[in-house]
C-alpha cells in the first residue's frame, strides 16, 4: 500500500490546491497556490484559462511531486475539479478564444435567461433541468457569447469547463462530467441525463459540447507533452472530474441522504444529498457524482470573497501586519469583531454583494448594511458581515427544511472554518451542529479519492467516510440562538422591501 498513490488538484476562484496521497487517503504531499479573480466589468467574473488553471496545475504537480520524492509511475491515477459550471471557447486547435466566464458569480447574461425563457417557456425549463434559470446557468452565458462576441463564436469548436479543460490539456480528450453538466441549463435534461438535443440545436451545434461522463469514469491517459509539462507519468488516467463543491463534499465524508456539506469559501455552497431527485422552485437539483445518486444544492454569491473585500478595503493595519510577518488579517478581525456583541449593536448586513443565487436567484440584488449610527466601529460592521453571511446560509438551510428535505448531519469545510467565531456565529443563528473534518485538504483530497474509484481501488463515494473522521463539533449556543433570531427576522424582511430600490441601482451603475 505504501508504494501506490494518487493525485487530485483543484482549481478555486482564489486559490488553487494540491493533495498526493496514499491509497489509504493518508496525505503525503500538499500545496496551495493563489490567484485573482478578474472582473473586467461590473457583473462580470472571469479566469484566464492558460494562466490560471493549467499554470496552477502544473505548479502544483510539480510542486507535490518534488516535495514527497515520489516516483511519477507511482501514481495510479489523477483527479481534478474547478469552480463550475464555467463556459470556456476553445478552437479547433485547442486554443482558449477568450477567458473563462465563471459560474453564478459572473451576472452578464440576464437578456439570455429572458431570451430562453421567452423561447421555450419558465415551467417547461423548469420541468427539464429541475431548476429555474439564473446567473448559475451556464447556458445563458455560451448565448451570450454568440450574441455578442461573434469573432470568438465564429472560431468556437468547442466548449468547454474548467475540470473539462484541465482533462483536455492532460489528455486530449473532451469531456464534462455529468455534474457539472446539470449547471449548462436549459441545454442539459436532468430527468434524461444528456443534451437537450432541441434547445442546443436552436443555435449551436451538438459537436460544440464535450462528451458526458460520470465524475469519475476515466477520460483518458496523461499525454507525453503533458507529462513533459506536468512531471506526471505518460498515460496515467485521468478522470473526468466535477466542480469543485462537489469534490468538497466528499472531502468532508458525505456518503450517506441526509448529509449536507456547508462550504466556507469565496461563496457559501451547500451540497445535500437525497435518494430522489427533488424538484424545488428556490434550490437546484442535480443528480449528483454517480447513477442513481441525486443532491438539493444551493449557493449564495459573496461570503469568503465579502471577507476579502472587507480586509482589503478596511483593514490596511492588519495587512500590513501580516505582510512583515505578523498575525493573519483575518484573525486580527475575527478577534475584533468578538468584542461586539450578539446583533452588531443594531446592525444587519445583506451579503449580496455580486448578486444573490439561492434562494432568491437574483443578479440584481445589492449589498446592504442598515442600523449604522455614528458609535459603530470596524469591530461591529466585521461582526455584522459574518452574521449577514450566517443569516443567508440559515435562509437556505430553512427553505431546504420547507421542500421537504431537512440536513441529517452537516459536515463543515474549507477556508472559514479556521474561523471559529464565523462557524459559531453560523450555529447559534441556524441552530445546527457542524461536524469539521479532522484534515482540512478540501476539494483537491476528494478528488483524489474519486481518481481512486475510477481505477477500481473504491466501490463507490459511500467509502468516502472510510477516509475522514471528525473529531470537532461545533454546537448551538440556545442563549444566543434566541437572541439572534429576531435579527434574522429582519434580514428575512429586508431583501422584499428594498428589491425594487436595488434593482434601480443597478440600472443606473450599468
Amino acid at each position: 500500500m505504501g508504494n501506490r498513490y494518487l493525485i487530485g488538484i483543484d482549481i478555486g476562484t482564489f486559490e488553487s490546491k494540491g493533495t498526493l496521497t496514499r491509497i489509504d487517503g493518508q496525505v503525503v504531499s500538499s500545496a496551495a497556490i493563489g490567484h485573482e479573480m478578474s472582473i473586467p466589468r461590473p457583473g462580470w467574473a472571469e479566469h484566464d484559462a492558460q494562466d490560471v488553471w493549467w499554470h496552477d496545475f502544473v505548479h502544483l504537480s510539480r510542486q507535490m511531486l518534488s516535495e514527497s520524492g515520489i516516483d511519477p509511475a507511482m501514481i495510479e491515477g489523477v483527479g481534478v475539479s474547478a469552480i463550475a459550471p464555467c463556459v470556456l471557447p476553445i478552437d479547433i486547435s485547442g486554443d482558449a478564444l477568450r477567458p473563462g466566464i465563471l459560474y453564478g458569480v459572473d451576472t452578464r447574461a440576464s437578456l439570455e435567461i429572458d431570451y430562453f425563457e421567452n423561447e421555450i417557456g419558465r415551467q417547461v425549463i423548469f420541468n427539464s433541468c429541475a431548476a429555474h434559470l439564473s446567473s448559475q446557468a451556464a447556458g445563458p452565458k455560451v448565448l451570450w457569447i454568440k450574441n455578442n462576441e461573434p469573432e470568438v463564436w465564429a472560431k468556437t469548436d468547442m466548449i468547454l469547463t474548467g475540470s473539462g479543460y484541465l482533462v483536455y490539456k492532460l489528455t486530449g480528450e473532451h469531456v464534462i462530467d455529468i455534474y457539472t453538466a446539470v449547471g449548462y441549463a436549459p441545454l442539459f435534461d436532468v430527468h434524461k441525463t444528456g443534451w437537450n438535443k432541441d434547445v442546443v440545436q436552436s443555435f449551436m451545434s451538438m459537436d460544440q459540447l464535450p462528451r458526458l461522463l460520470w465524475s469519475c469514469e476515466v477520460a483518458g491517459g496523461v499525454t507525453r507533452e503533458a507529462a513533459q509539462e506536468t512531471g506526471l507519468a505518460e498515460g496515467t488516467p485521468v478522470i473526468a472530474g466535477t466542480a469543485d463543491a462537489a469534490a468538497e463534499a466528499l472531502s468532508t465524508g458525505l456518503s450517506q441522504t441526509g448529509d449536507l456539506m456547508l462550504m466556507y469559501g469565496s461563496t457559501i455552497f451547500l451540497i445535500q444529498k437525497t435518494n430522489k431527485l427533488i424538484a424545488t422552485e428556490k434550490m437546484w437539483s442535480a443528480v449528483f457524482l454517480e447513477p442513481e445518486t441525486y443532491a438539493v444544492l444551493g449557493g449564495m454569491s459573496t461570503s469568503g470573497s465579502l471577507t476579502r473585500w472587507f480586509r482589503d478595503n478596511f483593514a490596511p493595519e492588519e495587512m500590513a501586519a501580516e505582510s512583515a510577518g505578523g498575525r493573519n488579517a483575518y484573525a486580527a478581525l475575527a478577534e475584533l469583531a468578538a468584542g461586539s456583541p450578539i446583533g452588531s449593536n443594531g446592525l444587519v448586513v445583506l451579503p449580496y454583494f455580486y448578486g444573490e443565487r439561492t434562494p432568491i436567484n437574483d443578479p440584481l440584488a445589492r449589498g446592504l448594511m442598515i442600523g449604522l449610527t455614528l458609535s459603530h466601529n470596524r469591530a461591529d460592521m466585521y461582526r455584522a458581515v459574518l452574521e449577514g453571511i450566517c443569516y443567508g446560509a440559515r435562509h437556505n438551510i430553512d427553505i431546504m427544511r420547507a421542500e421537504g428535505v431537512p440536513p441529517q448531519r452537516i459536515l463543515a469545510v474549507g477556508g472559514g472554518t479556521k474561523n471559529l467565531l464565523w462557524m459559531q456565529i453560523m450555529s447559534d443563528i441556524a441552530g445546527i451542529e457542524q461536524y469539521v473534518p479532522d484534515q482540512s485538504y478540501g476539494a483537491s483530497y476528494g478528488d483524489a479519492f474519486m481518481a481512486g474509484i475510477g481505477i477500481g481501488l473504491f466501490k463507490d463515494t459511500t467509502q468516502a467516510a472510510e477516509w475522514v473522521n471528525h473529531s470537532k463539533v461545533i454546537k448551538p449556543d440556545p442563549a444566543a440562538q434566541a437572541l439572534y433570531e429576531p435579527y434574522y427576522q429582519i434580514y428575512r424582511e429586508l431583501y422584499p422591501d428594498t428589491a425594487g430600490a436595488m434593482h434601480k441601482l443597478a440600472g443606473l451603475v450599468s
